[in-house]
């Protein structure tokens, strides 16, 4: 069994007279992929600030064992000026200090030749150890991988990371601690700023992660991804369950469902054995009555099983629903004179659900300022049906007015009774001084409640979403789910959360490299697509000719700009795939050439160097290979989308 790194014991966390959480422990192990899950204000953030000693608790014991090192990503880092590739480097600042002094005994031992001291060559293998179990000659190529990964250009890698947006600079905080890879991660919802394929890139890189991770999220498909078992915050308690996501799903409901058997039950004796005592304790039998009593005096009672209120709503039925919603006729959108898309089309019918995907930066936003009249195209038209009331969730909020009371927002802006205002709020889960407070003083959670409800109220039969689970909980997110599951108008989503994608999408258009494709079903059908039109590419390149020769003309065709770029975009793909695999081999190679154990025999130490020069070789000539193709596909004008 792997060492333990962290033990917590009993740990306690009051606010004033109100118990966040009591009686926590538990047990993390070297390797272990853990998920801390719970509703929003159930504690979370604050037991992890609690495991970092950024926040005292009230009671109980924090343990870390030996000379574990954690790294932990900060939602609002300070840079200090340095570029995104520094702040990279900042993550080896000891093994850059070893790096440079190594250079210098160096020198130090050629200048002087023989009659090198004994200190200064003992100093030297000192430090080249520590250099060496640092994993120093690694540190290039995993900030290479990681960077790579997390979608990180050559040019943004030398920008300076205060210039990034905040989403941005959380994602250079977590490529930081990725690319060290410290004993412990703990990570609070690390996949918030990442899009669609960076954060399956990310689940990839943290499942062959070597040390243990901790992870709050909300993204039910990343935690079955990454983890394995399951910490649950709750009511002011921890529970453990030993499984991910889904499996920690049905192994509750299968504990609460025991649980209710069993109260049930006691509750029914109880009841059986009071009323023989009220039957017969002044009667023959008051021997046999009271001792019943003493029994039941004695008794360990079951308390109740607590069943959490979750939030349940549905959208009215749409009175009319235009079989023609929206469409998109050769529409070219951007800023300026350059377009992020040229000329894509598509047709959105009434009680249609569509899920619009693409990488940060593709165009997605631009797509439904479009649509909702915020920004005319560039180029093309924009049908839309007059009978169409659309229902706009924007993920920031701009609907909402910070400045005006919750219960104010629905008198005056959805034309409501105070009487019935605090009715339908009360159903969102706003009870009580909650209907009084400022908009701008709610949480991100708070503030999604709302926003769903304004919607709902509004009698929209076009739902244009824009990530509308992000601030919410699991339970939460689960009945926006229920919700747009039923609604019987048309959607158009915009989401990372596979999820929801998968529950109500019955076809899923993917905005990329200018183009727009579609594709029937939900995500896991796209995926499936998409990696079998993955598998007929990567088959022999004789296969393709002879199945060309067979199916068509042999004179060759033009190609078009759109497939050319296309072409370009999957060979930076693979590119992109051929680096991280010769990365991993030369990583493991610098493992080998480290153990000491490999230079036993002169010959076998020969050719792992030999070895290690190739892949290395291999390695920069594919990062030549996938900058020319980024020059390239950047010298491309726009493409029609066909």
């Amino acid at each position: 069994m792997s060492e333990i790194l962290l033990k917590v014991t009993d740990l306690a966390k009051f606010f004033g007279e109100r118990t966040l959480f009591s009686g926590v422990g538990f047990e993390i192990r070297r390797g272990e992929k853990v998920g801390l899950v719970g509703p929003n204000g159930a504690g979370k953030t604050t037991l992890l600030r609690c495991l970092r000693g950024q926040e005292s608790s009230n009671g109980g014991q924090v343990t870390w064992y030996g000379h574990c090192a954690f790294g932990y990503v900060e939602q609002a880092a300070d840079f200090g000026g340095r570029t995104v590739l520094e702040e990279l480097k900042q993550a080896y600042q000891d093994v850059l200090a070893w790096e440079a002094r190594m250079r210098e005994l160096e020198q130090q031992i050629a200048s002087q030749g023989e009659a090198s001291s004994a200190g200064l060559l003992e100093e030297y293998a000192e430090v080249m150890a520590r250099f060496e179990h640092a994993d120093g000659y690694a540190m290039d190529s995993r900030i290479r991988q990681v960077s790579i990964g997390l979608d990180f250009s050559e040019e943004e890698l030398g920008r300076k990371a205060e210039e990034f947006s905040g989403g941005q600079k959380t994602r250079i905080a977590l490529a930081r601690e990725l690319v060290r890879q410290p004993d412990f991660l703990i990570l609070d919802e690390p996949t918030n700023h990442l899009d669609l394929e960076r954060t399956e890139w990310l689940e990839g890189y943290l499942r062959n992660y070597p040390g243990a991770i901790l992870v709050i999220s909300h993204d039910r498909y990343f935690l079955d991804a990454v983890t394995r078992r399951t910490l649950e915050l709750e009511n002011g308690s921890l529970q453990e369950y030993s499984a991910g996501y889904s499996g920690y799903v049905a192994q509750k409901a299968a504990r609460l469902e025991a649980a209710l058997a069993a109260y049930e039950q006691q509750q029914e004796k109880i009841a059986e054995t009071e009323e023989y005592i009220r039957r017969y304790k002044a009667g023959i039998k008051s021997k046999q009555a009271r001792g019943r009593q003493s029994q039941l005096n004695r008794l360990e009672r079951l308390d109740q099983p607590e069943i959490r209120e979750a939030m349940q709503f549905f959208f009215p039925d749409c009175d009319e629903i235009p079989d023609r919603m929206a469409e998109f006729i050769d529409v070219s959108g951007g800023y300026g004179e350059v377009p992020i898309f040229d000329k894509i089309s598509f047709l959105l019918r009434g009680g249609e659900k569509v899920a619009l995907l693409g990488p940060n930066g593709a165009g997605k936003t631009t797509v439904l300022r479009i649509l909702l009249g915020e920004m005319l195209p560039l180029h093309g038209r924009v049908k839309l049906s007059p009978r169409a009331r659309i229902g706009y969730y924007a993920q920031e909020f701009e609907e909402l007015n910070d400045s005006v009371r919750v219960i104010d927002e629905l008198v005056y802006q959805c034309a409501l009774t105070e009487d019935r205002a605090r009715k339908v709020l009360g159903r969102f889960m706003f009870r009580g001084d909650d209907v009084f407070k400022t908009i701008g003083d709610l949480s991100g959670g708070e503030k999604a409640r709302l926003a769903l409800l304004k919607i709902i109220l509004s009698g929209a039969n076009f739902l244009v979403m824009d990530e509308p689970t992000n601030h919410l909980d699991i339970r939460a997110r689960e009945a926006v789910e229920e919700a747009m599951d039923a609604f019987p108008g048309t959607i158009l989503l915009v989401s990372h959360d596979r999820y929801l994608i998968d529950r109500i999408a019955d076809r899923v258009l993917v905005l990329e490299a200018g183009a727009l494709g579609s594709y029937p079903g939900n995500y896991t059908e796209y995926k499936s697509a998409l990696s079998m039109a993955q598998e007929a590419l990567a088959k022999p390149a004789e296969a393709v000719q002879k199945k060309t020769k067979k199916n068509e003309p042999t004179e060759k065709k033009n190609t078009s700009p759109l497939k050319r770029r296309q072409d370009c975009v999957r060979q930076i793909n693979r590119t992109e795939k051929e680096i991280g695999e010769l990365e991993t081999a030369l990583t493991e190679l610098e493992e080998r050439i480290n153990d000491p154990a490999s230079h036993a025999d002169p010959a076998e130490s020969r050719k792992l160097g030999e070895e290690h020069e190739r892949v290395k070789a291999a390695l920069e000539n594919a990062y030549r290979t996938w900058e020319e193709l980024g020059c390239t596909l950047e010298e491309m004008g726009g493409v029609e989308n066909p």
